[in-house]
């Protein structure tokens, strides 16, 4: 079972770009290893319409899901302390590049 968080946008969502440039700001090293299933170049950047990435993180790796207006940060349910700050950073740079607002799920 996984955790989730959502980030919502009131207007237009983010670039995958502009998503990494502000994971980098936060201290991390991210590197996209898969879209939509598929394994990814770690410098590849996912063509638009995607609807699922993986991410390497501190601690692990996290899932972006895409729907409208919405996107979803998943990791594991026992996922430890190393991987939930990685998880808090893609959530945190997701919203900061897009002007969303994250919300847990529950």
């Amino acid at each position: 079972m996984g955790q989730q968080r959502a980030i919502r946008f009131p207007a237009a969502e983010p670039s995958w770009p502009a998503v990494m440039d502000e994971l980098r700001a936060a201290g991390e090293h991210p590197i996209l290893r898969m879209i939509d299933g598929m394994p990814a170049f770690p410098d590849e950047e996912p063509a638009d319409g995607w609807t699922e990435l993986r991410v390497s993180v501190t601690g692990g790796m996290v899932t972006v899901r895409r729907a409208v207006g919405e996107w979803a940060c998943v990791v594991w349910g026992n996922a430890d302390d190393d991987l939930r700050k990685g998880w808090d950073a893609c959530t945190h740079a997701i919203a900061r590049a897009g002007q969303g607002t994250t919300h847990d799920a529950g």
